[in-house]
């Protein structure tokens, strides 16, 4: 029973590209390792930027600095 935990920016991912992401995992699980698409779990976590950080400054902070 496979578990897999996605972690992006909250920065507007559509419901879409998150139906890709989950079907993406899913599919890439059966293919390399024969896991069956019924047991496996994909959660999608959205962090908001200011909440993630990157060589000590935050992702809002870096964002701001690379302008």
């Amino acid at each position: 029973m496979p578990f897999v935990n996605i972690r992006i920016t909250r920065e507007g991912a559509s419901p879409e590209q998150k139906k890709q992401l989950i079907q993406g995992v899913t599919d890439l699980l059966a293919d390399v390792l024969g896991k069956s698409p019924a047991t496996t779990f994909v959660i999608i976590d959205e962090v908001e930027t200011d909440n993630w950080g990157i060589g000590g400054k935050s992702v809002t902070e870096r964002r701001v600095l690379e302008k």
